[in-house]
């Protein structure tokens, strides 16, 4: 499990982010690199990562059911994903 505070700083960065996106939208179409610049550094999307929503990873995410490698394995095995099966050929 990840550290508490990561996890709170990810739900931290994800409310900046929505709180400045309408502005960003606005200084982006202008053209105002400036007034981007002078926005805080988490008002940026691209400094959000993915976590895991079970264990709180961040590397090693499976977009699609968003966990990580790890914890879908562990899942999978005990049948707690609807869906999926070990494969055997």
């Amino acid at each position: 499990m990840a550290k508490t505070c990561w996890l709170e700083r990810q739900k931290r960065k994800t409310k900046t982010v929505e709180k400045y996106a309408k502005l960003r939208a606005e200084l982006k179409a202008k053209g105002d690199y400036v007034g981007l610049s002078l926005l805080p550094r988490d008002a940026s999307p691209t400094r959000l990562t993915n976590r895991c929503r079970v264990s709180g990873r961040r590397r090693a995410f499976m977009r699609r059911f968003a966990m990580s490698r790890l914890t879908f394995r562990e899942m999978a095995s005990a049948g707690l994903i609807p869906g999926v099966t070990k494969s055997s050929w």
